[in-house]
Protein backbone atom coordinates (compact mmCIF):
# COMPACT_ATOMS: atom_id res chain seq x y z
CA UNK A 1 0.00 0.00 0.00
CA UNK A 2 2.96 2.23 0.57
CA UNK A 3 4.03 2.19 -3.13
CA UNK A 4 0.30 2.98 -4.31
CA UNK A 5 -0.03 5.59 -1.80
CA UNK A 6 3.25 7.17 -3.26
CA UNK A 7 2.94 6.65 -6.81
CA UNK A 8 -0.72 8.09 -6.97
CA UNK A 9 0.87 11.43 -5.36
CA UNK A 10 3.86 11.53 -7.61
CA UNK A 11 2.09 11.16 -10.53
CA UNK A 12 -0.39 13.72 -9.42
CA UNK A 13 1.71 15.77 -8.89
CA UNK A 14 3.54 15.38 -11.97
CA UNK A 15 0.53 15.99 -13.93
CA UNK A 16 -0.74 19.62 -11.77
CA UNK A 17 3.29 20.75 -12.18
CA UNK A 18 3.91 20.18 -16.00
CA UNK A 19 0.47 21.95 -16.84
CA UNK A 20 1.35 24.69 -14.28
CA UNK A 21 4.19 25.55 -16.08
CA UNK A 22 2.26 25.76 -19.67
CA UNK A 23 -0.47 27.70 -17.59
CA UNK A 24 -1.62 30.91 -18.72
CA UNK A 25 -3.06 33.14 -15.49
CA UNK A 26 -6.29 34.95 -16.32
CA UNK A 27 -9.20 36.26 -14.41
CA UNK A 28 -11.07 33.82 -11.90
CA UNK A 29 -9.61 30.70 -13.33
CA UNK A 30 -7.37 28.28 -10.67
CA UNK A 31 -3.90 27.29 -11.63
CA UNK A 32 -3.62 23.78 -11.84
CA UNK A 33 -1.51 23.69 -8.68
CA UNK A 34 -4.19 25.87 -6.59
CA UNK A 35 -6.75 23.33 -8.13
CA UNK A 36 -4.52 20.72 -6.90
CA UNK A 37 -4.28 21.86 -3.38
CA UNK A 38 -8.35 22.32 -3.33
CA UNK A 39 -8.33 19.21 -4.31
CA UNK A 40 -6.35 17.62 -1.19
CA UNK A 41 -8.48 19.85 0.97
CA UNK A 42 -11.73 19.20 -0.35
CA UNK A 43 -10.81 15.51 -0.20
CA UNK A 44 -9.86 15.34 3.63
CA UNK A 45 -13.15 17.08 4.69
CA UNK A 46 -14.71 14.65 2.65
CA UNK A 47 -13.26 11.47 4.36
CA UNK A 48 -14.14 13.00 7.78
CA UNK A 49 -17.54 13.25 6.50
CA UNK A 50 -17.79 9.96 5.23
CA UNK A 51 -16.85 8.35 7.99
CA UNK A 52 -18.63 10.26 10.12
CA UNK A 53 -21.84 9.21 8.38
CA UNK A 54 -21.33 6.15 8.64
CA UNK A 55 -21.35 5.89 12.52
CA UNK A 56 -25.18 6.17 12.23
CA UNK A 57 -25.72 2.76 9.62
CA UNK A 58 -22.70 0.60 11.29
CA UNK A 59 -24.35 1.81 14.94
CA UNK A 60 -27.68 0.53 13.29
CA UNK A 61 -26.13 -2.71 11.47
CA UNK A 62 -23.19 -3.94 14.76
CA UNK A 63 -26.17 -3.71 17.14
CA UNK A 64 -28.35 -6.01 15.01
CA UNK A 65 -25.91 -8.32 14.17
CA UNK A 66 -24.81 -8.61 17.55
CA UNK A 67 -28.57 -9.76 18.23
CA UNK A 68 -28.00 -11.98 15.56
CA UNK A 69 -24.58 -13.79 16.85
CA UNK A 70 -26.63 -14.01 19.84
CA UNK A 71 -29.28 -15.87 19.01
CA UNK A 72 -26.89 -18.37 16.92
CA UNK A 73 -28.51 -17.02 13.38
CA UNK A 74 -24.50 -16.62 12.02
CA UNK A 75 -23.60 -20.20 13.33
CA UNK A 76 -27.02 -21.89 11.26
CA UNK A 77 -26.21 -19.73 7.85
CA UNK A 78 -22.20 -20.68 8.35
CA UNK A 79 -24.06 -24.38 8.92
CA UNK A 80 -25.99 -24.16 5.47
CA UNK A 81 -23.45 -23.14 3.50
CA UNK A 82 -20.54 -24.83 4.59
CA UNK A 83 -19.70 -27.31 1.64
CA UNK A 84 -19.36 -23.96 -0.20
CA UNK A 85 -17.53 -21.89 2.42
CA UNK A 86 -14.93 -24.44 3.63
CA UNK A 87 -13.73 -24.92 0.14
CA UNK A 88 -13.30 -21.39 -0.44
CA UNK A 89 -11.97 -20.74 3.08
CA UNK A 90 -10.06 -23.71 4.21
CA UNK A 91 -8.38 -21.66 6.96
CA UNK A 92 -11.81 -20.48 8.98
CA UNK A 93 -13.08 -23.40 11.25
CA UNK A 94 -16.31 -23.95 10.18
CA UNK A 95 -18.49 -22.56 13.07
CA UNK A 96 -16.21 -19.40 13.66
CA UNK A 97 -17.91 -16.30 13.60
CA UNK A 98 -16.24 -15.07 10.69
CA UNK A 99 -18.29 -17.42 8.42
CA UNK A 100 -21.81 -15.80 9.32
CA UNK A 101 -20.72 -12.35 9.42
CA UNK A 102 -18.93 -13.21 5.71
CA UNK A 103 -22.08 -14.35 4.57
CA UNK A 104 -23.92 -11.47 5.86
CA UNK A 105 -21.80 -8.92 4.44
CA UNK A 106 -22.49 -10.77 1.02
CA UNK A 107 -26.03 -10.83 1.54
CA UNK A 108 -26.31 -7.06 1.99
CA UNK A 109 -23.88 -6.52 -0.93
CA UNK A 110 -26.50 -8.78 -3.20
CA UNK A 111 -29.52 -7.06 -2.24
CA UNK A 112 -27.60 -3.76 -2.99
CA UNK A 113 -27.95 -2.32 0.45
CA UNK A 114 -24.39 -0.21 0.15
CA UNK A 115 -22.72 1.30 3.33
CA UNK A 116 -25.34 -1.76 4.99
CA UNK A 117 -22.85 -4.38 4.51
CA UNK A 118 -19.91 -2.00 5.71
CA UNK A 119 -20.30 -3.01 9.30
CA UNK A 120 -20.64 -6.70 8.20
CA UNK A 121 -17.59 -6.91 6.74
CA UNK A 122 -15.60 -5.22 9.16
CA UNK A 123 -16.97 -7.62 11.67
CA UNK A 124 -15.85 -10.49 9.25
CA UNK A 125 -12.24 -9.07 9.13
CA UNK A 126 -12.35 -8.58 13.05
CA UNK A 127 -13.07 -12.35 13.27
CA UNK A 128 -10.86 -13.19 10.43
CA UNK A 129 -8.10 -11.06 12.49
CA UNK A 130 -8.34 -13.51 15.55
CA UNK A 131 -7.06 -16.22 13.36
CA UNK A 132 -4.19 -13.91 12.09
CA UNK A 133 -0.48 -15.45 13.08
CA UNK A 134 1.05 -12.59 12.20
CA UNK A 135 -0.80 -9.36 12.62
CA UNK A 136 -1.01 -6.11 10.22
CA UNK A 137 -0.61 -8.81 7.64
CA UNK A 138 -3.24 -9.84 5.39
CA UNK A 139 -4.13 -13.79 5.54
CA UNK A 140 -5.15 -15.55 2.31
CA UNK A 141 -8.55 -15.83 3.70
CA UNK A 142 -8.79 -11.65 4.27
CA UNK A 143 -7.43 -11.46 0.65
CA UNK A 144 -10.00 -13.84 -0.98
CA UNK A 145 -13.28 -12.52 1.21
CA UNK A 146 -12.16 -9.05 0.14
CA UNK A 147 -11.70 -9.77 -3.48
CA UNK A 148 -15.13 -11.63 -3.78
CA UNK A 149 -16.50 -8.38 -1.84
CA UNK A 150 -15.66 -6.01 -4.57
CA UNK A 151 -16.91 -8.10 -6.92
CA UNK A 152 -19.69 -9.55 -5.13
CA UNK A 153 -22.67 -10.96 -6.97
CA UNK A 154 -25.80 -8.54 -7.17
CA UNK A 155 -29.04 -9.22 -7.53
CA UNK A 156 -30.85 -6.21 -6.38
CA UNK A 157 -29.21 -2.79 -7.65
CA UNK A 158 -31.35 -0.75 -5.70
CA UNK A 159 -29.37 2.50 -5.19
CA UNK A 160 -28.73 2.25 -9.46
CA UNK A 161 -32.74 1.36 -9.63
CA UNK A 162 -33.55 4.84 -8.25
CA UNK A 163 -30.86 7.01 -9.65
CA UNK A 164 -32.16 5.81 -12.92
CA UNK A 165 -35.81 6.11 -12.09
CA UNK A 166 -34.93 9.81 -11.21
CA UNK A 167 -32.89 10.86 -14.60
CA UNK A 168 -36.59 9.73 -16.34
CA UNK A 169 -36.01 6.14 -17.37
CA UNK A 170 -38.66 4.46 -18.85
CA UNK A 171 -37.49 1.11 -17.55
CA UNK A 172 -34.80 1.69 -14.81
CA UNK A 173 -34.83 -1.86 -13.47
CA UNK A 174 -33.27 -2.77 -16.70
CA UNK A 175 -30.14 -2.84 -15.62
CA UNK A 176 -30.86 -6.01 -13.40
CA UNK A 177 -29.55 -8.76 -15.45
CA UNK A 178 -26.54 -7.06 -17.24
CA UNK A 179 -25.44 -5.96 -13.94
CA UNK A 180 -26.16 -10.07 -12.57
CA UNK A 181 -24.31 -10.99 -15.42
CA UNK A 182 -21.23 -8.37 -15.13
CA UNK A 183 -21.09 -9.10 -11.20
CA UNK A 184 -21.28 -13.06 -12.01
CA UNK A 185 -18.55 -13.12 -14.17
CA UNK A 186 -16.38 -10.71 -11.77
CA UNK A 187 -16.72 -12.86 -8.79
CA UNK A 188 -15.71 -16.01 -10.66
CA UNK A 189 -12.54 -13.57 -11.58
CA UNK A 190 -11.69 -12.49 -7.94
CA UNK A 191 -11.84 -15.94 -6.83
CA UNK A 192 -9.85 -17.61 -9.65
CA UNK A 193 -7.23 -14.62 -9.20
CA UNK A 194 -7.14 -14.94 -5.46
CA UNK A 195 -6.07 -18.51 -5.63
CA UNK A 196 -3.71 -17.79 -8.23
CA UNK A 197 -2.01 -14.86 -6.71
CA UNK A 198 -1.26 -16.30 -3.48
CA UNK A 199 1.37 -18.05 -4.92
CA UNK A 200 3.71 -15.45 -5.76
CA UNK A 201 2.71 -13.72 -2.74
CA UNK A 202 3.52 -16.17 0.15
CA UNK A 203 3.05 -15.14 4.07
CA UNK A 204 6.42 -12.61 4.79
CA UNK A 205 8.35 -13.43 8.11
CA UNK A 206 6.46 -11.98 11.11
CA UNK A 207 6.71 -8.38 11.73
CA UNK A 208 8.23 -7.50 15.69
CA UNK A 209 6.51 -4.02 15.19
CA UNK A 210 3.46 -5.40 14.41
CA UNK A 211 3.59 -6.83 17.60
CA UNK A 212 2.37 -3.90 19.68
CA UNK A 213 -0.78 -3.32 17.22
CA UNK A 214 -3.66 -2.29 19.34
CA UNK A 215 -5.94 -5.18 18.73
CA UNK A 216 -8.74 -4.75 21.35
CA UNK A 217 -11.18 -6.73 19.05
CA UNK A 218 -9.23 -9.76 19.45
CA UNK A 219 -10.09 -10.77 22.94
CA UNK A 220 -11.50 -13.31 24.85
CA UNK A 221 -16.13 -13.25 24.32
CA UNK A 222 -17.19 -16.00 26.31
CA UNK A 223 -20.37 -15.67 24.11
CA UNK A 224 -18.81 -16.14 20.38
CA UNK A 225 -16.59 -18.97 22.39
CA UNK A 226 -19.61 -20.90 23.58
CA UNK A 227 -20.76 -21.54 20.10
CA UNK A 228 -21.56 -25.17 19.91
CA UNK A 229 -18.92 -26.81 17.77
CA UNK A 230 -20.33 -28.91 14.67
CA UNK A 231 -18.19 -31.16 12.66
CA UNK A 232 -20.69 -31.75 9.96
CA UNK A 233 -23.13 -29.21 9.57
CA UNK A 234 -26.38 -29.68 7.79
CA UNK A 235 -26.69 -32.50 5.21
CA UNK A 236 -25.32 -31.74 1.91
CA UNK A 237 -28.89 -31.89 0.75
CA UNK A 238 -30.24 -29.44 2.91
CA UNK A 239 -27.60 -27.23 1.78
CA UNK A 240 -27.99 -27.41 -2.29
CA UNK A 241 -31.83 -26.48 -1.76
CA UNK A 242 -31.16 -23.29 0.08
CA UNK A 243 -28.34 -22.73 -2.94
CA UNK A 244 -31.33 -23.54 -5.37
CA UNK A 245 -34.31 -21.38 -3.69
CA UNK A 246 -31.74 -18.36 -3.58
CA UNK A 247 -31.03 -18.95 -7.37
CA UNK A 248 -34.59 -19.08 -7.71
CA UNK A 249 -34.96 -15.65 -6.12
CA UNK A 250 -33.07 -14.07 -9.53
CA UNK A 251 -35.74 -13.88 -11.98
CA UNK A 252 -37.96 -12.44 -8.74
CA UNK A 253 -35.56 -10.08 -8.07
CA UNK A 254 -35.52 -8.80 -11.82
CA UNK A 255 -39.07 -8.85 -12.22
CA UNK A 256 -40.20 -7.39 -8.85
CA UNK A 257 -37.16 -5.33 -7.68
CA UNK A 258 -38.39 -1.99 -7.69
CA UNK A 259 -41.07 -3.35 -5.33
CA UNK A 260 -39.14 -5.54 -3.39
CA UNK A 261 -36.29 -2.83 -2.83
CA UNK A 262 -38.38 -0.41 -0.21
CA UNK A 263 -38.83 -3.59 1.96
CA UNK A 264 -35.48 -4.63 2.55
CA UNK A 265 -34.39 -2.73 5.31
CA UNK A 266 -37.22 -2.50 7.17
CA UNK A 267 -37.71 -6.83 7.29
CA UNK A 268 -33.76 -7.46 7.46
CA UNK A 269 -33.91 -5.40 11.01
CA UNK A 270 -37.68 -6.97 11.74
CA UNK A 271 -36.75 -10.00 11.28
CA UNK A 272 -33.00 -10.00 13.56
CA UNK A 273 -34.86 -9.04 16.46
CA UNK A 274 -37.72 -11.11 16.15
CA UNK A 275 -35.19 -14.20 15.38
CA UNK A 276 -33.18 -13.13 18.59
CA UNK A 277 -36.57 -12.25 20.76
CA UNK A 278 -37.62 -16.13 20.46
CA UNK A 279 -34.14 -17.92 20.55
CA UNK A 280 -34.10 -15.94 24.24
CA UNK A 281 -32.06 -12.60 23.45
CA UNK A 282 -32.62 -10.05 25.35
CA UNK A 283 -32.56 -7.96 22.31
CA UNK A 284 -32.24 -4.42 23.67
CA UNK A 285 -29.63 -5.15 26.08
CA UNK A 286 -27.68 -7.21 23.22
CA UNK A 287 -28.64 -4.44 20.30
CA UNK A 288 -26.65 -1.49 22.25
CA UNK A 289 -23.85 -3.79 23.68
CA UNK A 290 -22.95 -4.50 19.28
CA UNK A 291 -23.77 -1.05 18.53
CA UNK A 292 -21.46 0.87 20.95
CA UNK A 293 -18.64 -0.56 18.54
CA UNK A 294 -20.45 1.70 15.52
CA UNK A 295 -18.51 5.05 16.56
CA UNK A 296 -15.36 3.52 17.82
CA UNK A 297 -14.66 1.72 14.51
CA UNK A 298 -15.92 4.74 12.69
CA UNK A 299 -13.18 7.09 14.19
CA UNK A 300 -10.33 3.95 13.68
CA UNK A 301 -10.63 4.42 9.95
CA UNK A 302 -10.90 8.15 9.30
CA UNK A 303 -6.54 8.27 9.28
CA UNK A 304 -6.83 5.38 6.03
CA UNK A 305 -9.92 7.36 4.56
CA UNK A 306 -7.93 10.63 4.81
CA UNK A 307 -5.06 9.09 2.93
CA UNK A 308 -6.10 7.06 0.17
CA UNK A 309 -8.98 9.43 -0.61
CA UNK A 310 -6.49 12.41 -0.50
CA UNK A 311 -4.10 10.62 -3.15
CA UNK A 312 -7.37 9.82 -5.31
CA UNK A 313 -8.45 13.65 -5.04
CA UNK A 314 -4.71 14.62 -6.24
CA UNK A 315 -5.04 12.35 -8.74
CA UNK A 316 -8.09 14.02 -10.82
CA UNK A 317 -7.51 17.27 -9.66
CA UNK A 318 -4.34 17.19 -11.24
CA UNK A 319 -5.88 16.60 -14.99
CA UNK A 320 -4.04 12.78 -14.97
CA UNK A 321 -7.25 11.50 -15.13
CA UNK A 322 -8.17 13.00 -18.17
CA UNK A 323 -5.07 12.50 -19.85
CA UNK A 324 -5.59 8.72 -19.29
CA UNK A 325 -9.49 9.02 -20.88
CA UNK A 326 -7.62 11.11 -24.06
CA UNK A 327 -4.86 8.27 -24.54
CA UNK A 328 -7.25 5.71 -23.78
CA UNK A 329 -10.76 6.54 -25.56
CA UNK A 330 -9.56 5.80 -29.18
CA UNK A 331 -8.60 2.71 -28.60
CA UNK A 332 -11.64 1.38 -26.06
CA UNK A 333 -14.53 3.20 -28.42
CA UNK A 334 -13.31 0.33 -30.60
CA UNK A 335 -14.66 -2.73 -28.48
CA UNK A 336 -17.44 -0.87 -27.39
CA UNK A 337 -15.87 1.27 -24.74
CA UNK A 338 -17.25 4.72 -25.60
CA UNK A 339 -14.80 7.74 -24.49
CA UNK A 340 -18.08 8.71 -22.19
CA UNK A 341 -18.24 6.06 -20.49
CA UNK A 342 -14.40 5.57 -20.29
CA UNK A 343 -14.35 7.99 -16.98
CA UNK A 344 -16.63 5.69 -14.94
CA UNK A 345 -14.69 2.62 -16.01
CA UNK A 346 -11.30 3.91 -14.54
CA UNK A 347 -12.45 6.24 -11.86
CA UNK A 348 -14.73 3.37 -10.69
CA UNK A 349 -12.05 1.86 -8.45
CA UNK A 350 -10.96 5.49 -7.07
CA UNK A 351 -13.71 7.01 -6.08
CA UNK A 352 -17.41 6.05 -5.08
CA UNK A 353 -18.29 10.17 -4.84
CA UNK A 354 -16.17 10.88 -8.37
CA UNK A 355 -17.67 7.77 -9.80
CA UNK A 356 -21.27 8.98 -8.72
CA UNK A 357 -21.05 11.97 -10.25
CA UNK A 358 -20.07 10.98 -13.25
CA UNK A 359 -22.65 8.38 -13.69
CA UNK A 360 -24.94 11.23 -13.10
CA UNK A 361 -24.10 13.65 -15.61
CA UNK A 362 -24.29 10.85 -18.09
CA UNK A 363 -27.41 9.58 -17.72
CA UNK A 364 -28.59 13.33 -17.29
CA UNK A 365 -27.40 14.50 -20.60
CA UNK A 366 -30.11 15.26 -23.15
CA UNK A 367 -28.17 14.40 -25.58
CA UNK A 368 -27.39 10.41 -23.61
CA UNK A 369 -30.02 9.96 -21.27
CA UNK A 370 -30.19 6.78 -19.38
CA UNK A 371 -32.01 4.79 -22.10
CA UNK A 372 -29.47 4.99 -24.54
CA UNK A 373 -26.55 2.47 -25.19
CA UNK A 374 -23.97 4.57 -23.68
CA UNK A 375 -26.47 5.14 -20.26
CA UNK A 376 -27.38 1.42 -19.74
CA UNK A 377 -23.56 0.99 -20.05
CA UNK A 378 -22.79 3.45 -17.27
CA UNK A 379 -25.67 2.44 -14.91
CA UNK A 380 -24.12 -0.90 -15.27
CA UNK A 381 -20.76 -0.23 -14.23
CA UNK A 382 -21.71 1.65 -11.48
CA UNK A 383 -24.01 -1.12 -10.22
CA UNK A 384 -21.14 -4.28 -11.00
CA UNK A 385 -17.96 -2.44 -10.16
CA UNK A 386 -16.61 -1.40 -6.15
CA UNK A 387 -14.51 1.34 -4.74
CA UNK A 388 -11.68 -1.28 -4.77
CA UNK A 389 -9.43 1.20 -2.79
CA UNK A 390 -12.17 2.64 -0.40
CA UNK A 391 -13.13 -1.05 0.27
CA UNK A 392 -9.34 -1.54 1.27
CA UNK A 393 -8.45 1.41 3.25
CA UNK A 394 -11.90 0.99 5.30
CA UNK A 395 -11.47 -3.15 5.67
CA UNK A 396 -8.03 -3.25 6.62
CA UNK A 397 -8.00 -0.36 8.28
CA UNK A 398 -10.38 -1.42 10.71
CA UNK A 399 -7.92 -4.20 11.62
CA UNK A 400 -4.38 -2.07 11.22
CA UNK A 401 -3.43 -4.36 8.48
CA UNK A 402 -0.73 -2.99 5.96
CA UNK A 403 0.92 -5.70 3.72
CA UNK A 404 -2.19 -6.42 1.65
CA UNK A 405 0.00 -8.77 -0.35
CA UNK A 406 -2.35 -10.09 -3.51
CA UNK A 407 -5.63 -8.36 -2.29
CA UNK A 408 -5.34 -5.50 -4.31
CA UNK A 409 -4.23 -7.56 -7.45
CA UNK A 410 -7.31 -9.71 -7.19
CA UNK A 411 -9.48 -6.98 -6.79
CA UNK A 412 -8.45 -5.42 -9.72
CA UNK A 413 -8.73 -8.53 -11.61
CA UNK A 414 -12.10 -8.45 -11.10
CA UNK A 415 -12.74 -5.13 -11.60
CA UNK A 416 -11.74 -5.59 -15.04
CA UNK A 417 -13.86 -8.58 -15.60
CA UNK A 418 -16.45 -6.73 -14.26
CA UNK A 419 -16.23 -4.00 -17.00
CA UNK A 420 -15.35 -6.29 -19.86
CA UNK A 421 -18.28 -7.83 -18.86
CA UNK A 422 -20.56 -5.26 -18.55
CA UNK A 423 -19.81 -4.35 -22.01
CA UNK A 424 -20.37 -7.32 -23.73
CA UNK A 425 -23.78 -7.73 -21.99
CA UNK A 426 -25.01 -3.94 -22.89
CA UNK A 427 -23.72 -4.83 -26.46
CA UNK A 428 -25.52 -8.03 -26.97
CA UNK A 429 -28.63 -6.19 -25.41
CA UNK A 430 -28.57 -2.73 -25.85
CA UNK A 431 -26.09 -1.98 -28.93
Amino acid sequence: MNGIFLGIVVIAFVAAAARELAHVPAEGVQSPMEALSAGMISSASGAVELALGLVGVMTLFLGLMKVAEAGGMLTIIARLIRPLMTRLFPEVPPDHPAMGAMILNLSANALGLGNAATPFGIRAMQELDKLNTRPGTATDSMAMFLAINTSSITLLPTGVIAIRAAAGSADPAAILPTTLFATVCATIAAICAAMLYRRFAPLPPPDPAAASLDRPWVCDDPQREALPPDAGGYPVWVSWLALATIIAMIPVTIVWGRAISPWIIPVLMLGFLLFGALRGVRIYEVFVEGAKDGFQVALRIIPYLVAILVAVGMFRASGAMDVMVDLLGGLTAKFNLPAEALPMALLRPLSGSGAYGVMASIINDPAIGPDSYVGYLVTTLQGSTETTFYVLAVYFGAVQVRRLRHTLAAALTADVVAVIAAVVICSALFL
